[in-house]
């Protein structure tokens, strides 16, 4: 997808997480929006560095940059929601254009996808980018009320682990 998707899916998602997060429709949702979405948005963008440094879809189009991003929070005690953005990203470029990333990169030069993208220059893509950003939102409403609902209670250890990544 172009930037101008990722864009679209970042804002979009990181609206729809501060409404899921706090759904009260008051000041604090407008509050968690902002405070989900920024690092979602600055996620989002962080995939495409290597259009200008290193081969694009390669470079930061993979599971060694998505790791780092998710433990920094861990490390150094802020940017918890940038992983988010970069995992639409991968999302958007694996499912909804027809190239791929290089997730496996630099241990392996192949790039994966779905067969369901469009090019990322089609008539398309912002639909294309819709229905993701549709499908990841609804992932996360199911894991939230997953979590309120005690449907993780047989894994409390994994999920006291991913309490923090997620903000909670």
């Amino acid at each position: 997808m172009n930037k101008r998707d990722h864009v679209m899916n970042a804002i979009l998602v990181g609206i729809g997480l501060g409404a899921l997060v706090d759904p009260s429709g008051g000041e604090s949702t407008a509050q968690a929006m902002l405070m989900i979405g920024v690092p979602v948005l600055l996620g989002a963008l962080v995939p495409d560095i290597d259009t200008v440094m290193g081969d694009h879809r390669k470079t930061f189009h993979n599971l060694p940059v998505l790791v780092g991003f998710v433990a920094f929070p861990h490390a150094f005690g802020n940017l918890q929601y940038v992983w988010i953005g970069i995992v639409t990203h991968y999302v958007l470029d694996v499912a909804g254009n027809t190239r791929g990333i290089a997730v496996f990169y630099p241990l392996l030069n192949r790039e994966y996808g779905l067969p369901i993208g469009v090019p990322a220059n089609s008539h398309a893509a912002d639909v294309v980018t819709l229905l993701i950003t549709g499908a990841e939102l609804a992932l996360a409403m199911a894991i939230l009320y997953g979590l309120e609902n005690g449907w993780f209670q047989t894994i409390p250890t994994a999920i006291d682990a991913v309490r923090p990544v997620l903000g909670l």
